[in-house]
């Protein structure tokens, strides 16, 4: 019997969070293993396209499957819903990873898993346009513009005088994280009438069989499948479904704010994995710098005002029953 106050827990919540975090930055180093494992040279888009289609449906079934296990219905919607979950699809996972994959093989994994975290950013500056209740306080602004420096500050060389920018590698990784912030902000109209999971799971799963598909008729090829290369491959799957269940069941339970705020570990693990696993150096100046920046900046546009988490608690609890 699932037990949901061990998800109100403090310290619970805050070792269920790092683990989705440290899932989701371990995601850098194993694509570009991937690649290796694969075979799959840095200018082979069409294979890029069918190993990300591959995971994506991979975790899309275990999502869906997931959600049935647990009750869900997740055959019933209507023929609009199935077309927003058609377009979100295409947005947030086929156009998206199109960018992102060819990103994370042009550039390193540290400066990736740093240029990713700007979707925090995007989102917030997004949200202050489309939401009239979400908007860009003083606190934000500046965590926005600490994060940015930050982003900038990676992108200088060892001798920290000239620029070094690559925006087939580092400008791709930036326009995916715009493109998921867009995606979020498409789908929480879904939510209202869908299950998150569900949503999720069908994104996943649509939006992987069209990466299959352009990988195959581009004349893509994944087929160096050994035990090793196998693995990985699920465990990218796994790694998609389990920390986004994992988390949702944090936001279910938890203020949205208590919870947002550990997404500043993402880009520390991903450096942190992509410099044990690749061999890259995380040592420089500039690397340390542009962490400690960005995680000031996630950390600040994620904070909530008091008395907005207090609202949005009474709010959970009576929605959940906790």
């Amino acid at each position: 019997m699932f037990d949901h106050k061990k998800f109100t827990n403090a310290k619970f919540v805050a070792a269920i969070a790092t683990l989705c975090c440290l899932l989701w930055g371990s995601a850098y180093p194993a694509i570009k293993i991937g690649y290796i494992l694969f075979n799959i040279n840095t200018n082979d888009i069409a294979s890029k396209f069918l190993f990300a289609g591959y995971r994506f449906v991979i975790a899309g079934v275990i999502l869906l499957t997931l959600a049935q296990l647990s009750g869900k219905r997740i055959f019933s919607f209507s023929k609009r819903n199935f077309s927003r979950l058609f377009t979100l699809g295409v947005i947030q996972t086929t156009l998206q990873y199109i960018f992102f994959y060819i990103g994370v093989a042009n550039t390193t994994g540290v400066k990736g898993s740093v240029m990713n975290s700007t979707a925090v950013f995007f989102g917030v500056i997004l949200a202050h346009y489309i939401y009239k209740d979400d908007k860009l306080t003083k606190t934000k602004a500046i965590g926005c513009m600490i994060g940015f420096i930050g982003v900038i500050a990676v992108n200088f060389n060892s001798e920290l005088l000239r620029f070094s920018f690559n925006f087939i590698g580092d400008g791709f990784v930036i326009i995916a994280a715009l493109i998921f912030s867009v995606a979020v902000i498409y789908s929480k109209k879904l939510t209202e009438s869908m299950d998150v999971m569900v949503i999720t799971g069908y994104s996943l799963f649509i939006g992987g069989i069209i990466l299959v598909l352009l990988g195959e008729v581009s004349g893509g090829q994944v087929d160096h499948f050994t035990l090793k290369s196998s693995f990985l491959l699920i465990y990218l799957a796994l790694l998609s479904s389990i920390a986004f269940s994992l988390w949702n069941l944090l936001l279910k339970y938890n203020n949205v704010g208590l919870v947002s705020v550990y997404n500043f570990l993402t880009p520390i693990f991903g450096s942190v994995l992509s410099a044990i696993f690749l061999g890259e150096t995380i040592f420089e100046l500039k690397n340390i710098v542009a962490l400690i920046l960005v995680c000031i900046g996630i950390w600040m546009v994620n904070a909530v005002e008091k008395n907005v988490n207090v609202l949005l608690n009474e709010k959970l609890k009576k929605e959940f029953k906790v």
